[in-house]
């Protein structure tokens, strides 16, 4: 999360979303055939999952309340472009298939109506292609670099913020890690998910100080894996965002499908690992987390947004001013930017945002 934080100031929400219980996804209808379980015995459950290799379609679709993205003509600034990029995979509505054969091959492909945009991991190879522009980013990763299959590095490719953190089972994981006594864990009826039969873990939040309502998970009763994942915000009827499983199969897929080589005409960016201080990002601005459970804010310190990015049209039509500066606000999360550059982010109010700037 702390990696993501420091891009831009519209990438927050993705991160901030996910740790702190903002992300959301219909599940499936239909009864299920399941031994009977109790919340702890899923929770093991899912814990214990062995399935390491899988393929399948995400469908996600997102409904978090804020304006429509104008479309980015050719005299656009690259700002804008990243920006509305970034919020396309918030707001809109996308399908990627997905291939884990264990944690050094992965392939996430998300296809657009237009455009198509892949982050690959074969082995220490990484690639990173968009068909928009026939741009290709390769990178290796270090020999001791830690992965799963749910955290595949990507290029430092700021106009592309990493695919495979809307998986199900990344989506699922971070939810899974913050659950502690601030949440109440229940199950819901059985259900069908992807035509498996599926479980469904139900997160509640304990308190009123989150724009959180409820998290639900649905568990595969076979693998364990996490299908689909839901989030519902507070008050509300239905999702604010969703992404799930259509079709799942276990088992090893194609070795082909991790093969990668760019497309004639393409422009390869070969980037060099980076060592030292700068491996660590020793260099970036550290965030503060304050607030406890769902709560929880995020903060980063004075000059982490740029002037010049306030100055931004598209950010200026998609925030508006508040007190101590200027607000982005969804259904299931909020962003403040001050005046001095600081970057304030979790599933609360504005209001809980600006008395944390304060």
């Amino acid at each position: 999360m702390k990696h993501r934080l420091i891009r831009w100031l519209p990438a927050i929400v993705v991160p901030a979303a996910i740790a702190a219980g903002a992300i959301a996804i219909p599940l499936a209808a239909g009864a299920a055939d399941l031994p009977v379980k109790s919340p702890s015995d899923v929770l093991r459950l899912v814990a214990s999952s062995d399935t390491k290799a899988f393929s399948g379609t995400v469908q996600q679709t997102s409904d978090l309340g804020l304006p429509s993205i104008p479309k980015m003509g050719g005299g656009s600034s690259s700002t804008d472009s990243s920006i509305a990029s970034t919020l396309s995979l918030l707001m809109g509505d996308h399908t990627a298939k997905v291939y884990v054969d264990g944690p050094t091959k992965v392939r996430v492909q998300l296809l657009d109506q237009l455009a198509e945009r892949d982050v690959i991991r074969n082995g220490s190879d990484v690639w990173l292609y968009q068909s928009s522009d026939q741009s290709v980013t390769h990178a290796t990763v270090p020999a001791h670099a830690k992965s799963g299959a749910t955290e595949t590095p990507t290029p430092d490719a700021t106009a592309s913020p990493d695919a495979t953190a809307t998986t199900p089972q990344a989506l699922a994981e971070k939810f899974l890690a913050a659950v502690d006594p601030s949440t109440k864990v229940t199950l819901g009826a059985n259900t069908k998910v992807a035509n498996r039969d599926a479980y469904d873990l139900v997160l509640t939040p304990r308190t009123d100080a989150t724009l959180v309502g409820s998290v639900s998970i649905a568990v595969d009763g076979q693998t364990g894996l996490p299908l689909q994942v839901q989030v519902t915000a507070r008050g509300a009827s239905s999702p604010s965002f969703q992404a799930g499983f259509s079709d799942f199969t276990p088992g090893a897929p194609d070795a082909s499908v991790f093969s990668f080589t760019p497309p004639k005409g393409a422009t390869v960016t070969e980037q060099t690992p980076k060592t030292g201080e700068h491996a660590t990002g020793a260099n970036r601005p550290k965030p503060t987390v304050t607030g406890t459970g769902w709560a929880t804010i995020v903060s980063l310190p004075a000059g982490t947004v740029p002037a010049q990015a306030l100055a931004d049209p598209l950010v200026a039509q998609l925030t508006q001013s508040v007190g101590g500066g200027r607000a982005l606000s969804t259904s299931l999360v909020s962003v403040l930017v001050t005046a001095d550059g600081r970057l304030l982010a979790g599933a609360v109010p504005v209001s809980a945002l600006q008395a944390a700037a304060q």
